[in-house]
Parts: structure tokens; C-alpha cells; sequence
């Protein structure tokens, strides 16, 4: 596997590969990698005849008071489980070599009405970042595809939009989220709990579990299942964030005509803050 730093290098390691007509598969990520990003390698190795990884730490998606400086930065680490995948490029730049012209003067991509719900209401300006650094990348990689993990939901239908918006030709993939044999969603952030914690974590898995069940059996009062979630975890040791079932084309507040569901739910638990899903068709 290369490791390469600038856009330059990798473009010169690419143009061989396009000019023969080869598939390049993407998968972008902020490093510290766990085995739900070796999934996405996976994936992308089963779609395309060349997988580019990325790893930066994109300082324009974090918020005031975020773990940005705290982030876990593990290249050698990843660079291992990388190769022993079967990627063939890793792209690690600096800050400089994504924003040459520096963060406050960077232009900016913005998926509206989208971006402002759930994590974006509770992290403003986060989809920003993403939307934005996802452009880049895609403008540096030349991907025919791209793979993300629908543990971010919320993300993955923001850069789904964007790529139509902009009619960029990369095809976007989505993911199965990756858990531990409890149910756990694999994050990075898991890394910030104890091992008290970690047991305490998958109620929120589990809890979307049983309301996806209620919904199977007819229940309709979303708002009542909704509140009965939050406080489930309220009582085992989880601080609220949002707990929603949406419509699962445009993330839209659920109604009882609605087939195509998932509930997306985040909360915070000691140090750090989880998200997960569940889609469901009625």
C-alpha cells in the first residue's frame, strides 16, 4: 500500500489507473479505524479494481468546545490495518494541503434544510464541514464511487443530496452499520468509555430495537414512543440529545401513511456522544 500526502502525488499515482479504464473506489475517513471501516474497505474492494483510503481529521466539521485537539490520531495503527485489507493508496494530508488558502477563507458547501435537523441542529455548522470536505476530496480522488457507513445516516443522506446537487459522477454507497456481538454501533468514540460505560451503551441499540418492534405491531404514536425512549435510557445513565422516527427518503418527521421509516437517535454517555439507526418497512 502508498501512503501518499498531497493531492500532486496522488493524482500522478491515479492517472495510470484511469487511463486503463479501472474502477477507484473511495473511502474517506477520519483515521483511528476499527472494524466497521475495514467493512467499508471491504466493500469497496468488491465494487472497484482500485481502493483509495483517506484519513484527515477535517477540523471544519467540529464545533466550539468539540474533541478536536483530543480526537484520536492513530496513523501507524491504521496504515497496518489498511494494507492488511487490501487498500492500495492511503491519502493522509495536512491541514495546508486541504486548505491551502486556510479555513476561514475556504469555500464552503451547504446541503440545505437537511443539514439544520438532528446532529445539525444539535452540532450547527457540522454538515458544513462534511459537505465541504466530502467536495474536496471527491475534486482530489476522481472516485467512480465512494462508500460510507450508514451509522451516520443523517451524513450519508447529506452527501447523497450533495453528489446529486452538484451532478458530481461519483456513485455512493451506503454501508450496513458494523456492531459488536452486545449490538454496540462501532465508533471511534466508543474508545472514550469505560468498560462500565461500554455495558451501558448498547441499551441504546436495543432500545431502537423495541420501538421498531412496537412499530411492527401497529403502534402510531410516534411522539409517545419517542419520549418513552428517551427516558429508558435517561434512567440507565444516558443524557438526551434527540430520539426521531422519520421518513426515510428526506429524514422528515414520520407520519402514519409512512412505509419507509428509520429512527435516528443520539445521546450522550459520559465522555462521548453515540448516534445510531434503525430502517424499517412497514
Amino acid at each position: 500500500m502508498m501512503t501518499i500526502h498531497t493531492i500532486a502525488e496522488l493524482r500522478s499515482a491515479l492517472r495510470e489507473a484511469r487511463m486503463a479504464g479501472k474502477r477507484i473506489g473511495f473511502v474517506p475517513t477520519m483515521g483511528n479505524l476499527h472494524e466497521g471501516h475495514m467493512q467499508l474497505i471491504d466493500l469497496a474492494n468488491s465494487k472497484s479494481d482500485i481502493v483509495v483510503s483517506s484519513i484527515f481529521v477535517n477540523p471544519l466539521q467540529f464545533g466550539l468546545n468539540e474533541d478536536l485537539d483530543s480526537y484520536p490520531r492513530t496513523l501507524r495503527e491504521d496504515q497496518e490495518k489498511l494494507s492488511a485489507r487490501g487498500c492500495d493508496i492511503l491519502f493522509a494530508p495536512t491541514n495546508d494541503e486541504v486548505y491551502p488558502h486556510g479555513q476561514d477563507a475556504q469555500t464552503q458547501v451547504e446541503v440545505p434544510l437537511i443539514s439544520d435537523l438532528y446532529c445539525g441542529a444539535s452540532r450547527p455548522g457540522h454538515f458544513r464541514g462534511v459537505a465541504t470536505v466530502v467536495t474536496k476530496l471527491f475534486g482530489m480522488v476522481q472516485p467512480d464511487l465512494a462508500v460510507f457507513g450508514e451509522k451516520d445516516f443523517q451524513q450519508l443522506m447529506v452527501i447523497r443530496r450533495m453528489t446529486e446537487d452538484l451532478s458530481l459522477p461519483v456513485e455512493i454507497i451506503g454501508a450496513p452499520i458494523a456492531r459488536n456481538e452486545q449490538g454496540l454501533a462501532l465508533s471511534s468514540r466508543n474508545g472514550y468509555l469505560s468498560a462500565e460505560e461500554l455495558a451501558t451503551a448498547v441499551h441504546l441499540n436495543a432500545s431502537l430495537r423495541h420501538v421498531a418492534a412496537r412499530l411492527q405491531e401497529g403502534e402510531r404514536d410516534f411522539s409517545a414512543l419517542q419520549e418513552q425512549a428517551q427516558q429508558t435510557l435517561e434512567e440507565v445513565g444516558f443524557k438526551r440529545d434527540y430520539y426521531v422516527i422519520c421518513r426515510r427518503d428526506d429524514l422528515q418527521p414520520a407520519s402514519a401513511e409512512d412505509k419507509q421509516l428509520v429512527i435516528l437517535a443520539a445521546a450522550r454517555l459520559g465522555p462521548a456522544r453515540l448516534i445510531d439507526n434503525i430502517q424499517i418497512d412497514l
